[in-house]
C-alpha cells in the first residue's frame, strides 16, 4: 500500500514539474537583446536599403529585390525579399535576359530607396 502511494506521489510530482517547465516563458529567438544593442538594431532596420540580387533555384534564375541592413554580427540581414523576374537557367538568351532584368531591378531598388527617403 505504501509503495502504491509513493508511486502516485512521484507521478504527481513529475506531472507538476513538466507543467511548470512548459508554462515557463522563454524568449522567442534565444536571449533578449540588451537595450543598447536593441536600439542599434532598430536604427539599422530603419535605415535598411533595397538592393538587387540574383540566385538560381531548381533550374530557374531569379532576379531579386532585397531590403537589408547590417546585422549585429556585421553581415547583411535580409528583411524582405521579392522576386523581380525569373527565367530558365538554360535559356539561350540568358545573358541578355539577365542583364535586362538586373538593370530593371537596380532601377526599381533606386525608386524604392527614394520613396522611403534613403535616396
Amino acid at each position: 500500500m505504501v509503495g502504491i502511494l509513493a508511486a502516485a506521489l512521484l507521478l504527481l510530482l513529475l506531472a507538476g514539474i513538466v507543467a511548470w517547465a512548459v508554462s515557463e516563458p522563454r524568449p522567442a529567438a534565444g536571449r533578449a537583446l540588451p537595450p543598447r544593442e536593441r536600439a542599434w538594431q532598430q536604427q539599422a532596420v530603419a535605415a535598411a536599403r533595397w538592393g538587387a540580387a540574383h540566385d538560381e533555384v531548381d533550374g530557374e534564375t531569379r532576379v531579386l529585390l532585397r531590403r537589408s541592413c547590417p546585422g549585429l554580427d556585421g553581415r547583411p540581414e535580409v528583411l524582405e525579399e521579392r522576386v523581380f523576374d525569373s527565367f530558365p537557367a538554360d535559356d539561350p538568351m540568358w545573358e541578355a535576359r539577365f542583364t535586362e532584368a538586373m538593370a530593371g531591378a537596380r532601377f526599381r531598388c533606386s525608386y524604392l530607396n527614394t520613396e522611403e527617403g534613403h535616396g
